[in-house]
């Protein structure tokens, strides 16, 4: 089709009607057709493996364009590759939000028009700013961050669009309020819309997790609680129910079962510590929360798994939360530790799983998990939310929001079976401990590169890569070496001064006596090749270092003349490290980061025996 053609088609003055008139554009508008001026992929968030691609794109209505965020559902237009900038598509489900000075559109279904082609940008659209909200506004929404987990100011939401869950709505009417009944078709949320900023909506969603009661007992009182992972075909999101809320719902919210979930019921930002889910928000219940077993149970998904095979814990970063499957090759026997932070003894029990990749890892499970074990050696067990260590090279720990399956209706474990009969019974499998110095996950070593070879080749250029290299450390940056942390277990985000004696952490809401200082250091390192800059953090900035940061800190506190020697000797040390390489962007400027995965001193009788051993396949003699 012709531009002309093209510009016909494209609904001009849809974005002002979709933010500034809600009540009218279901009439005017009922499926908007815009253009497609710019995709670009949203870097992924931190701390969590296996998290869904997202897409910022930018679309036109000739008049104006507007930011826009693809839903996961919508992503399939991306890989299919029928979007591209210049297309034109008709939205056919969307939620609009108005951050202030912004709006943002996000996209939850959308069709691309290949009959209308693509073209360059039609017309000279213009930014589209939101309308300045009253003093007062109803509904005004506090700062923090939206539904992508951008840092925004403040956001109160122009229109709250739901949608239907069977069709989605091809047209976006206002909110309803309707309570779910079994009688009647409820208007339905899917969970990833769902944000501090979102009103009156009710999730349909299966109760994928669901804890024991946890009981708690301080000075300033006592109190109860339980938690549920919640899923839809669009994500998870974790509810919590405290005391009378705990009695309220414990009973009538069952594992494996599809409920009705309707507000009021707070949705708040994710603790992360807590959750093993990629979701920024979570619920808490409240007293008037509406829930209602659902009669269709069938057409919300179950358990949703993104598995990671064994092999490829080797590219998971320590610390990460992943989904594993794997034949149960040993099963050990229970035993005891004690915490060091809480002195609490606590029970477990050590699981070996291989699969089809030729490679095993030990799995921890804990307390009643372990104590109850009963399944069978040789069956398929499929682990969601298992934390990464680097102990013994790479092992995985089940988190207490995590779950198991026992030989799960899935296609992965029904592939692991055939293979396990047929060939993996007499199969012997590499483990993750031949490398444990290294922090390498692997029975095969990553390629040793030269500094030359890393610049040379472009390590990182394509997408993320691991070397091993050789070098001598000859300067450490000594400013900002260190950060304050949150003391919180697996927190370690940045703490503030708040300049009474104490340090916050925004993101666990809690106010420590003192920080735990972490590294992040920054190391330039040579070899006889060229000369590279290394970021550290704090498990390798402790192997640099010979001390914590904690010890570091004091020093450089208390001892200004000891605190540069201490540098000092730590220069011209020569270590093996294992380094990643990728492309990071900050700001317009986008270059390749070298990050140290793992390091250890040379073992110098080792590296003369396979100078030896490189001699005699040469057949040079002295």
């Amino acid at each position: 089709m012709s531009a002309a053609g093209a510009q016909q088609a494209i609904t001009q003055g849809a974005l002002d009607a979709i933010f500034n008139d809600p009540d009218h554009v279901g009439q005017l508008f009922p499926v908007p057709v815009l253009q497609c001026l710019q995709i670009k992929p949203l870097a992924p968030q931190q701390g969590a493996a296996g998290q869904p691609e997202r897409y910022r794109v930018v679309l036109s209505d000739i008049r104006n364009y507007v930011q826009c965020m693809l839903a996961t559902q919508a992503n399939h237009v991306i890989h299919d590759g029928s979007l591209v900038r210049g297309a034109l598509v008709r939205v056919k489900s969307y939620q609009a939000n108005s951050v202030k000075g912004k709006n943002i559109l996000i996209i939850l279904d959308l069709d691309v028009a290949t009959e209308l082609g693509v073209h360059d940008r039609i017309g000279e659209p213009q930014a589209f700013e939101a309308k300045p909200q009253d003093a007062n506004p109803p509904n005004a929404a506090i700062g923090g961050s939206n539904f992508y987990g951008a840092k925004t100011e403040s956001s109160a939401p122009v229109k709250s669009e739901p949608v239907k869950s069977e069709p989605m709505s091809s047209r976006m009417g206002g909110i309803t309020n309707n309570a779910p009944r079994s009688n009647g078709n409820p208007v339905i949320y899917p969970i990833e819309a769902l944000s501090p900023y979102a009103h009156k909506w009710t999730i349909k969603a299966r109760v994928s997790q669901k804890s024991e009661i946890k009981t708690w007992h301080k000075a300033s009182g006592e109190g109860k609680l339980f938690s549920v992972n919640f899923l839809d075909e669009s994500g998870e999101i974790k509810a919590t129910g405290f005391n009378e809320q705990c009695d309220q719902f414990y009973d009538l919210l069952q594992e494996g079962q599809v409920y009705y979930v309707s507000n009021p019921c707070r949705v708040g930002f994710a603790k992360k510590q807590f959750t093993n889910l990629p979701n920024d928000y979570e619920l808490v219940f409240e007293r008037d929360t509406v829930i209602e077993k659902a009669e269709d149970q069938s057409s919300v998904p179950q358990v949703r798994f993104n598995f990671v095979n064994i092999e490829e814990l080797q590219r998971v970063e320590k610390d990460a939360t992943v989904d594993i499957i794997g034949v149960l090759k040993e099963v050990g026997e229970v035993s005891s530790i004690t915490s060091k932070t809480s002195g609490k003894p606590f029970d477990k029990r050590e699981l070996t799983l291989v699969d089809d990749t030729q490679f095993s890892v030990r799995l921890t499970i804990w307390g009643k998990t372990a104590t109850t074990f009963a399944t069978q050696p040789e069956s398929i067990v499929a682990f969601k939310g298992a934390k990464v260590s680097d102990f013994g090279g790479r092992s995985l720990s089940l988190l207490s929001s995590g779950t198991m399956s026992v030989d799960p209706d899935i296609e992965e474990a029904h592939r692991l079976k055939g293979w396990y009969d047929s060939q993996g019974r007499t199969n012997n499998f590499a483990t993750h401990n031949n490398m444990a110095s290294m922090g390498a996950a692997t029975g095969r070593a990553d390629q040793t590169k030269v500094i030359s070879q890393v610049k040379d080749e472009g390590l990182g250029t394509e997408g993320q890569i691991y070397f091993n290299l050789k070098a001598t450390i000859v300067y450490i940056k000594q400013e900002n070496f260190a950060y304050p942390a949150c003391s919180s277990e697996q927190c370690n985000k940045k703490v503030v001064d708040q300049g009474d004696g104490t340090w916050r952490c925004e993101k666990c809401d809690i106010a420590h006596p003192r920080p735990q200082w972490r590294y992040i250091m920054s190391v330039n390192v040579n070899d006889h090749t060229g000369q590279l800059w290394l970021s550290c953090f704090d498990d390798i900035g402790r192997i640099i270092m010979g001390m914590t940061a904690d010890e570091l800190m004091e020093i450089k506190e208390n001892d200004e003349d000891r605190f540069p020697a201490i540098f000092e000797a730590a220069n011209c040390t020569k270590f093996n490290f294992r380094c990643r390489a990728k492309e990071d962007t900050y700001g317009d400027v986008t270059r390749v980061r070298y990050q140290v995965m793992g390091a250890n001193q040379l073992d110098f009788r080792a590296e003369a025996l396979k100078l030896s051993d490189m001699i005699k396949q040469f057949g040079i003699s002295s």
